[in-house]
């Protein structure tokens, strides 16, 4: 590994808050060490033990450094990157000869760059003419997004900065646990303390976050959608609506009032489980001060009725007057560290590069201009993740996966597997062999974090730039090169740049003009203020703008003036609570739900390759109540199968009386006989078309 002489700023490689870090070599030039970062406004220096450790998948030893090719024996084996390249090319031109283009799938990831994705979603619909196209975004806070889309017009995970958090007066938190999944962001809730405002959490553990809380609500899982509008219910009975903000910003508003009242506080214990003092008591300190938040996580988004559940969380805001305004609002924190910027430029089945719709002459016209191609040309919406890695094997042939692991994160694991397993053809491109790429026919090794350069865009809607601080490995190659190579090889020989600059600087034409535009925000201007929000659009003086800028200084804060609909009106939805996909039974009598751990990172591909966080966590577990411990008979780290309708999986117990008696927990980073998505419900919200992670029905009982 060879590195420059100078330090290096950048980003973590991990989750969504992409903390600001600085890389220098160490004696000799064999590591890079991370140093903190202290003017970088997000994280101010702090770091997890993902992104203090990440250099340590830099090393040879733990990834991929040269392609694999599966030989007829049915082995991988080393090949040059001529023969893996043309063995890919050729199997994806085979497909799609023989079976149509839609034959041809692609599969990215919420990790990779705006470019990698931007260049990714063109490269399915220019050089392989297929409509195929999703990413692991899907599976992260598409129902947030689609609830975003629908009551404002557009979708950014934060509609404010992080620094704004700790000024408001009162922050309900649902679904988040903030101090595992993204510790250096908890500080932001504990100045919120330290400043008089007040902390709600709603979960149904008792995590590390819910612990800072002023009041913590712990809801049977799948009854969030509930538990909102019992909440409004109360609002509206204790005369604590914002009728002036209603009438003078919202439309939607009767209607929706009138689907909350069919919510009354017995009613809403009843489903929840949580007293009706509690819901008072949450709805008192809400809206006590004159400014408040709500933020969700992946809680009740990965629901099949989670679009409609932060729906009913955004119509909480809106009725107490709390969006639009300073230090108040709705906002979703994004998991995956470029889960926002990867469905903007053109990962998800439905949109086009700029947060542009599919469907939409006007937007095909642009985009077509900006490619070069007739728009005619380009494929309509695909399927959903989901419904995408479901027709494996069947309407879809092969596929080309980037920066994914669905073998242990996609829910009902073991069939995706199987769907994985049944491909003509499959060739994966990422950093090391996780469980995926071991069952491809061909296998990419390529750069990571701090061998390239790129850009991200954080919860925040902040675009950063990653710079390369060291070389890659010889053997390794940029996705950019494999995705250039490819095109190519299928006879495209313009329109995949390699350079990250150059595919950034197309980016920006291909999204000016659109919900998500970036047209005025370079890499020079990213570095000189510590990210630009979007949108940016390019100023009318043409690249240097007024001021000095490249167009407009980045927005901030959204919807102060006009939220983003036709009428710049803020829409209330109207929704009613309904059951999870699966409630327990006689055979099934207990809910699962899953989630992270803070030393182990999505489908841990890469943070189990890493010895401090295996230490730190090494494998899985079912964490149980007490009482249900001694109901079926279940002893400390002793092995506990759970079984749901798809399938068992093993992991020792872990007794705690910080979740309820009624639901087990697992987290999902470990594949085998511990692999959480064995079990997890692929039930889809009809609008996100996110699958039900976080609630299925379960039996437990010592293995």
């Amino acid at each position: 590994m060879h590195t420059s002489d100078s330090a290096i700023d950048t980003h973590c490689p991990y989750c969504a808050l992409q903390c600001g870090m600085r890389l220098r070599p160490e004696p000799g030039g064999a590591t890079v060490a991370v140093e903190e970062r202290t003017d970088f406004p997000v994280n101010r220096g702090a770091l997890c033990g993902k992104g203090r450790t990440a250099p340590a998948v830099l090393s040879s030893r733990v990834r991929l450094t040269q392609p694999l090719v599966r030989t007829h024996a049915g082995q991988l084996e080393p090949a040059t990157w001529e023969e893996a390249l043309d063995a890919v090319a050729a199997g994806l031109a085979r497909t799609g000869r023989t079976h149509g283009p839609d034959a041809v799938g692609v599969f990215g990831g919420g990790g990779l760059t705006n470019e990698k994705a931007y260049a990714l979603g063109k490269f399915a619909r220019v050089a392989l003419r297929t409509s195929q196209i999703d990413y692991n975004g899907r599976f992260c806070m598409s129902s947030a997004a689609a609830a975003h889309q629908r009551a404002f017009g557009l979708d950014r995970g934060l509609p404010f900065p992080l620094a704004d958090i700790p000024r408001t007066g009162c922050v309900i938190l649902v679904g988040s646990n903030l101090a595992e999944t993204m510790p250096p962001a908890l500080r932001y809730l504990t100045e919120l303390k330290a400043g008089g405002g007040t902390l709600i959490v709603i979960d149904p553990r008792r995590t590390r976050t819910a612990e800072q809380a002023d009041l913590h609500l712990a809801p049977r899982p799948g009854t969030d959608l509930a538990l909102a509008l019992g909440l409004l219910h109360l609002i509206v009975a204790e005369g604590r609506v914002d009728e002036e903000f209603i009438a003078a910003r919202t439309t939607g508003w009767e209607e929706t009032r009138a689907a909350a009242m069919a919510h009354w506080p017995e009613l809403v214990e009843r489903i929840t489980g949580i007293p009706v003092p509690r819901l008072r008591e949450a709805v008192a300190l809400f809206c006590a001060p004159e400014s408040a938040m709500v933020l969700t996580a992946r809680g009740p988004e990965q629901q099949s009725k989670g679009t409609d559940t932060v729906g009913a969380w955004i119509n909480l805001c809106l009725a107490t007057g709390r969006a639009g305004r300073p230090l108040s609002g709705y906002g979703c924190l994004t998991g995956q560290g470029n889960g926002q910027g990867g469905r903007e430029h053109g990962q998800k089945a439905d949109q086009l590069p700029g947060y542009r719709k599919l469907t939409d002459p006007a937007a095909r016209a642009h985009v077509a201009e900006v490619w070069g191609v007739d728009p005619d040309s380009l494929p309509g919406p695909g399927r959903s993740a989901y419904e995408l890695l479901d027709a494996l094997g069947t309407d879809v042939k092969a596929l080309l996966l980037m920066g994914s692991n669905p073998v242990v994160s996609a829910p009902r694991a073991a069939h995706i597997e199987d769907r994985i397993r049944s491909l003509d053809f499959l060739a994966v491109a990422d950093v090391v062999l996780s469980e995926t790429a071991a069952l491809a026919d061909v296998v990419l090794p390529v750069t990571q974090w701090a061998e390239e350069t790129g850009t991200t865009t954080n919860l925040e809607g902040r675009v950063l730039l990653r710079r390369r601080a060291i070389t890659p490995p010889p053997g390794v190659r940029s996705d950019l090169d494999v995705l250039h190579g490819l095109a190519a090889r299928l006879g495209v020989e313009k329109g995949f740049p390699t350079e990250p600059e150059e595919v950034f600087e197309e980016l920006r034409r291909a999204s000016a003009g659109g919900p998500a535009d970036y047209s005025g925000i370079t890499y020079a201007r990213i570095e000189a203020e510590q990210g630009v929000f979007w949108p940016c659009p390019q100023g009318p003086e043409g690249p240097e703008g007024p001021g000095g800028y490249e167009g407009s200084p980045g927005t901030e804060r959204l919807f102060l003036d006009r939220f983003a609909t036709d009428d710049g009106r803020a829409r209330f939805v109207p929704v009613s609570h309904r059951d999870a996909a699966e409630v327990p039974d006689a055979d099934y009598p207990l809910l699962l739900t899953t989630g992270r751990v803070v030393a182990q990172y999505q489908s841990g591909a890469q943070t189990r390759r890493v010895d401090e966080l295996n230490a730190a966590a090494p494998g899985p577990f079912v964490e149980l109540h007490p009482r249900l411990a001694a109901r079926i008979g279940a002893v400390e780290g002793g092995p506990l199968a759970v079984t749901s309708r798809r399938g068992r999986a093993v992991a020792p117990a872990r007794i705690t009386d910080t979740i309820r008696a009624d639901t087990v927990f697992m987290p999902f980073h470990w594949p085998g006989e511990g692999r959480a998505n064995t079990l997890t419900n692929p039930a889809l919200d009809p609008t996100s078309r996110m699958p039900e992670f976080k609630v299925c029905a379960v039996r437990v009982e010592p293995a």
